[in-house]
């Protein structure tokens, strides 16, 4: 079986093969080959059927509720994040064509590429297949997170969203403590976070900006986890110590 059928059976989809190259053409490796055209387009038109295809669900399933809370639970499901956390559970990052530079950087790890192949892996979807067979796709990939509560209440951001959390709470200050390993060209970033001069959350990645956003995203669903301890009384000396 070649790399591409795996990949196609993976997704459980169809795609022509010319289209599923363009799919998954960095422009990084498209520079290198003399300007051959990028995933580019197809990220745009898969954009587009990703939003829709959430959206039409959303508005279908949960007829209670108000028009913001559609919108931060669109937004937490078709962010850079979600779709590149997709795009590793799938493997996605080992099929795509990458420029020398981006593999000396792990680019086929990063978030941002993740992110932006799968969505032009769901317009190629569209144009080999039709606008059913790409929803399905995008169903299938994004269900699990639209029933996971706690993905859904933070949305996109969740260093803004801890942040709120702890002011409302009044759980005392913030600190990421964020540690860097490995080459230069191949780094990866460790980050707690510590509310009131206790650890919450802990998290990794390739950037710095990464392995906060998974310490503060573990840290929300910590503190939101019913068996949580309350964290105001751990944490009560934190904040007379800043």
């Amino acid at each position: 079986m070649s790399s591409t059928e795996e990949l196609l059976k993976r997704l459980g989809v169809f795609i022509d093969t010319e289209t599923l190259r363009l799919a998954l053409t960095h422009r990084s490796y498209a520079y290198e080959n003399g300007g051959i055209p990028t995933n580019e387009r197809l990220e745009f038109l898969g954009d587009s059927i990703l939003g829709f295809s959430v959206t039409d669900s959303l508005y279908r399933e949960h007829p209670e509720l108000p028009e913001g809370e559609l919108a931060k639970r669109r937004s937490a499901v078709v962010s850079t994040r979600a779709l590149a956390g997709i795009g590793r559970t799938l493997g996605v990052g080992e099929f795509i064509y990458l420029g020398q530079g981006e593999k000396l950087t792990d680019g086929k790890n990063k978030a941002s590429i993740l992110a932006d192949t799968m969505e032009a892996l769901i317009g190629a979807t569209y144009l080999s297949n039709d606008m059913e067979t790409a929803r399905q796709l995008v169903m299938r990939l994004v269900g699990p997170l639209l029933q996971d509560a706690g993905a859904l209440g933070a949305g996109t951001d969740w260093k803004t969203s801890i942040q709120e959390l702890t002011a409302s709470r009044q759980l005392g200050a913030i600190h990421y403590a964020v540690e860097g390993s490995g080459p230069d060209h191949a780094r990866t970033f460790e980050a707690v976070l510590i509310i009131g001069g206790t650890p919450y959350g802990r998290g990794s990645g390739h950037s710095k900006k990464e392995a906060e956003q998974e310490a503060a995203a573990d840290a929300w669903r910590a503190l939101n986890t019913p068996e949580q301890p309350p964290a105001g009384q751990e944490t009560a000396a934190g904040p007379a110590s800043a």
